[in-house]
C-alpha cells in the first residue's frame, strides 16, 4: 500500500501536480484510517502537502474536495460496494474524476519501479502535522455548501415526506440528515453505525442487500427508501411498497427529472449496461445520447467533452453537470426526493409515469463466479455461438467493445460480459416483460456455458 502511495507521489511530480497537494480520505472498513495515515506519511515524505480527512468521508465529498481545493488529486482507501474482506486504493485525478486508463498505466509503471528498488520515502504523521505539510480537513461543510448551490435544500427540508435512509454501515452515514435535517421531512436512518463486517449484507445497494430497508419502509409507512454503498457514490431506491427500483429505472427517472421537471437540456452519457429508455427520452427531448464501456473512467471524459447533463451506469452511479463528472449517490438521492416533491408522485407512480412516455421496460442481472482459467474458453464459446435472431426477432446489432451486447430489432437487449473488478461473469437483459427477460438470461447462461 505504501508502494502504491509512493507511485502516486512519483506520478504527481512527473505530471507537475505535486505543488497542488493531495487529498487523502477513507471509508468505514477495517483499518481504513490506518491505511490512509500510512499513505499520508509517504506523500509527506515526498514533500507533497496533504489534506487528510479526520473521519470516514464519502467518495463524492472527496472528489468535490479536489476541485474546491484545486488539489492535484486524491487517494481514497475504499473497496466501495465489495465484500467486507476487501479494501482498496482508489486514485482520483485533478478534475475529480476516476483515473483514466492512461493515468492508471503511468501510476502502475511507477509502482513497478518502486517495488523493484524498494525505495519509499516516509515522514511520521506526527512530524508531518507539526511541520504543517499535513493538515486535517473536514470536507463535509464544503460538500454541503456545494449541494446547496445545486438544489434548494431549504425547500426540500419542508417536504412532507418520510424517508428511510440506509448507508449500509458505510461512509454516507449521517449525510442525508446533515443535508435535510431540522425541517418537516422525517428521516429514519438504519445501519448507520460503523461495523467493518457489514453484518448480513454486502454494501452494494441492490435488492438482495436491502431486505431490512424494505421491511423498515413498510413498518414506518414511509414514502421512500434511499440506500448508499460503502463509500456513498452509488444509490439504491426502494419504493413506498418496499419494492426495489432497478438502477435502470432510477437512471431514466433522474434524466426525466432534469429534462422535464427542471427544464434543462444537454447530452446523456450511458454505459453499455444501462437502459434503452434513455434513447427514447433523447428522442422526446431532442438531446443526444452517448454510449461508453462500463466504468466512470469512460463516462467522465465524454461528460467533460460534451458538457453532458448526466452520466450514469448500471451499478447505481450517476454524475451531474454543474457538480463534477463523477458518481454521487448522495446528490442523486436528493434529486430523487425533489422529483417526488415537484411531481407529487410516489416512486411507484413515477415508474408508471415514466412508462407512459417510453413504454414498459424490465431488467435483471445475474452474476456467476467462474475459474479464472476459464475466461478465454467462455469468451470463445460465446463468440462462436452468437445467434442471428432470438425468438424470431432479428439481432439488429452486436457490440463487442465490452463483452457481447446483442440489440434486437425491438430494442430488447442481452449482454454477456466479465466484471472489470472481480472474478464474476455478468449476464444482463432488458425487455418489455419480466418473463422475456428471464428467458434472455437463460439464453445468456446457455451461451456462456456457466
Amino acid at each position: 500500500m505504501r508502494a502504491c502511495a509512493q507511485a502516486v507521489a512519483d506520478f504527481l511530480k512527473q505530471a507537475g501536480l505535486a505543488s497542488r497537494g493531495l487529498i487523502i480520505g477513507y471509508d468505514t472498513r477495517f483499518a481504513s484510517e490506518d491505511f490512509a495515515s500510512a499513505a499520508t506519511e509517504v506523500a509527506a515524505g515526498n514533500g507533497i502537502k496533504v489534506y487528510l480527512c479526520p473521519k470516514a468521508t464519502p467518495t463524492p465529498a472527496i472528489s468535490f474536495g479536489i476541485l474546491a481545493k484545486k488539489a492535484g488529486g486524491a487517494i481514497i482507501i475504499t473497496a466501495s460496494h465489495n465484500p467486507a474482506s476487501w479494501s482498496g486504493f482508489k486514485y482520483k485525478s485533478e478534475d475529480g474524476t476516476s483515473a483514466s486508463p492512461e493515468v492508471t498505466t503511468e501510476i502502475e509503471r511507477h509502482l513497478s519501479h518502486t517495488l523493484t528498488t524498494g525505495k519509499i520515502n516516509r515522514v511520521p504523521l506526527s512530524e508531518a502535522l507539526d511541520q504543517g505539510i499535513v493538515k486535517y480537513l473536514d470536507l463535509a461543510p464544503i460538500y454541503v455548501q456545494q449541494l446547496a448551490k445545486l438544489i434548494d435544500l431549504t425547500q426540500l427540508r419542508q417536504a412532507r415526506l418520510k424517508v428511510v435512509v440506509d448507508p449500509m454501515y458505510g461512509a454516507g452515514a449521517g449525510y442525508f440528515n446533515m443535508l435535510l435535517g431540522g425541517g418537516a421531512i422525517q428521516l429514519v436512518e438504519i445501519n448507520s453505525e460503523r461495523n467493518p463486517l457489514f453484518p448480513g449484507i454486502q454494501p452494494e445497494p441492490i435488492a438482495a442487500n436491502l431486505a431490512k430497508l424494505s421491511a423498515t419502509i413498510k413498518e414506518q409507512k414511509a414514502n421512500v427508501g434511499l440506500a448508499t454503498d460503502g463509500d456513498a457514490d452509488r444509490l439504491g431506491i426502494v419504493d413506498e411498497n418496499g419494492q426495489f427500483l432497478t438502477q435502470l429505472q432510477v437512471f431514466a427517472l433522474l434524466c426525466l427529472y432534469l429534462l422535464e421537471v427542471r427544464g434543462e437540456r444537454g447530452p446523456i452519457v450511458k454505459t453499455i449496461t444501462t437502459t434503452s429508455m434513455l434513447y427514447r427520452l433523447g428522442e422526446i427531448f431532442n438531446v443526444p445520447v452517448y454510449e461508453t464501456p462500463v466504468g466512470f473512467k469512460y463516462v467522465a471524459p465524454i461528460m467533460l467533452e460534451k458538457n453532458a447533463l448526466i452520466g450514469g451506469e448500471e451499478s447505481g452511479g450517476y454524475g451531474f453537470r454543474g457538480h463534477m463528472p463523477e458518481r454521487d449517490g448522495l446528490l442523486a438521492g436528493i434529486y430523487f426526493l425533489d422529483l417526488m416533491l415537484k411531481t407529487g408522485k410516489t416512486p411507484s407512480q413515477l415508474i408508471d409515469y415514466l412508462y407512459s412516455k417510453v413504454g414498459p421496460h424490465y431488467y435483471q442481472r445475474r452474476d456467476f463466479t467462474f475459474p479464472e482459467d476459464e475466461r478465454q474458453t467462455i469468451t470463445k464459446r460465446v463468440s462462436d455461438n452468437l445467434p442471428q435472431s432470438i425468438e424470431g426477432v432479428e439481432v439488429a446489432k452486436i457490440n463487442t467493445t465490452d463483452g457481447f451486447h446483442l440489440t434486437l430489432a425491438d430494442t430488447t437487449w442481452l449482454l454477456i460480459r466479465f466484471s472489470g473488478t472481480e472474478p464474476v461473469l455478468r449476464i444482463y437483459a432488458e425487455s418489455d416483460s419480466l418473463t422475456r427477460v428471464e428467458r434472455l438470461l437463460e439464453l445468456g447462461k446457455e451461451l456462456a456455458g456457466v
